[in-house]
Order: structure tokens, then sequence, then C-alpha cells
């Protein structure tokens, strides 16, 4: 697995994660909703906790998406610089891609 490949996995993982942290930050948050008329001094302490770590699950989130969001951009914009840097290198790569992914695509049928 070249390097490139491995840093794309890692993306999709990381958005994946990230899909998954939105996920169970809005579940706790509708648990606090449903269990809002319970008392019991048990249940305050819990509900406090769970409060703060829902608060502090948030801002790692939002750290996480703007870190990807800007290696997104940076891998994009180096991306532009190399085509435009190597017109010729990018038209053959590209169609060497194709070639295989057709290639590929027709052993599949």
């Amino acid at each position: 697995m070249s390097t490139k490949s491995a840093g794309v996995e890692g993306e999709v993982s990381k958005e994946k994660l990230m899909q998954d942290l939105r996920v169970v930050v809005a579940d706790a948050e509708e648990l606090l909703r449903a269990t809002a008329g319970q008392a019991g001094e048990k249940v305050s302490v819990v509900r406090e906790r769970i409060q703060e770590n829902l608060a502090a699950a948030k801002e790692r989130l939002a750290a996480a998406q703007e870190s990807m969001v800007a290696k997104t951009k940076q891998a994009a914009k180096a991306t532009d610089e190399y085509v435009h840097e190597n017109p010729w290198k990018a038209v053959g790569i590209a169609a060497g891609v194709g070639l295989v992914v057709g290639m590929l695509i027709s052993r599949g049928r």
C-alpha cells in the first residue's frame, strides 16, 4: 500500500470517526433531554458529568473537523499546483489510471 493511499484511507476513517462521534453526541443530548425530569442526587451528578463530557467532546470534534478541512484544502492546493507545473505528467497519470480502472472494470464482467 502506498503512502498516498494510506493517507486517503486515514482521511476516510477520520471522517467516519467524526460522523460516528456526531451520532454519539446527538444521542447523548437526546438522552439528557429525555431524563430531564428524573430526580435524585445520583441522576443529577451523572447528568452533570455527561454534560461536561459532551461539551468537551463537541470542542474536540469541532477542532478535528477544522483540522481535516485545512488538510483537505492544503492537499487540493498542492494537487492544483502540481497539475499547473506538470500538465503533461498529470495528463499521463490520469490516462494511466483511467486505463487501469477500465481494465479492472472489464475483467469484472
